[in-house]
């Protein structure tokens, strides 16, 4: 059933922040970084570029087309705060979602964050990727290393979950980059780098090909569903690098967002 809130579909301009490609290899310090070091060594580049609101032809974007997808996905869960009830309910709900979604064989939850004015996280102003082609599979190794072999051995994906909590989405919506749209020539390798490991992700540097899409006013009973990493190599989206954005028509005395994103191991039968 195609979403529709109402709102009329628009574009809008607005400046993202993409990374100036250098020498150096990006690295970003979640904690204090050693003595000598800078918490992060890039250099940003802001553009001013147009994303489209995608509502007026939702249901024309799919992940393994666009590397994303807006689906209407109500939850049984209504505190998102009560941090059991996100892990037994919501949890499996968002398997259930990915696992009809892309025909998976298994949908692995392995963690979630809630971003807003009452976390420890904002939504990101960076345009990145959460993993690269070599963090991905490494991701399987650290959470399953029992299995890791046998399901690396087969296509696998991970795929985030994104919903607005508590109210629709005025401030700091999310805009996603078309798969189409994009090489991987685009993308920077950079480490993140944590107390206890080293992860990689992806920066991006700026491209006018680049099409941005985002949903207007999306509210708690939809989702936004971000593939991060696919194995598979036959033509279909890999990912969808993205941001959050100031909107430039959001209204002054809008509330700051809130919204909880869960990431996902999915697992096929499909071979490698």
């Amino acid at each position: 059933m195609p979403l529709d809130n109402g709102v009329r579909a628009r574009t809008v301009t607005a400046t993202l922040n993409y990374l100036l490609p250098s020498a150096e290899k990006p690295a970003r310090y979640v904690d204090d970084p050693p003595a000598g070091k800078p918490k992060w060594n890039g250099v940003d580049d802001q553009r001013a570029v147009a994303i489209e609101d995608g509502r007026a032809h939702a249901d024309d974007f799919t992940l393994d087309r666009n590397g994303f997808a807006l689906r209407q996905a109500p939850s049984a869960v209504a505190d998102f705060s009560d941090e059991q009830r996100v892990r037994e309910i919501y949890y499996a709900e968002a398997e259930r979602l990915v696992r009809l979604e892309l025909g998976a064989a298994r949908v692995v939850v392995f963690d979630h964050t809630i971003r807003g004015p009452n976390s420890a996280r904002e939504p990101v102003l960076r345009v990145h990727n959460d993993y690269t082609v070599g963090s991905a599979p490494q991701r399987v190794r650290d959470l399953l290393p029992d299995e890791a072999d046998a399901l690396l051995s087969r296509r696998f994906a991970i795929v985030n979950v994104w919903r607005p909590i508590a109210r629709p989405v005025l401030a700091s919506p999310l805009a996603l980059c078309d798969a189409t749209s994009f090489t991987d020539a685009d993308l920077i390798a950079t480490d993140l780098v944590y107390r206890d490991r080293r992860g990689e992700t992806s920066s991006v540097r700026f491209n006018p090909s680049h099409r941005w899409v985002y949903f207007s006013q999306m509210r708690p009973d939809e989702v936004l569903l971000i593939k991060c990493h696919d194995s598979a190599t036959d033509g279909r989206a890999r990912l969808s690098f993205h941001t959050a954005f100031a909107d430039p028509t959001t209204p002054p005395d809008a509330p700051p967002r809130q919204s909880i994103e869960l990431r996902t191991l999915v697992f096929f039968d499909a071979p490698a």
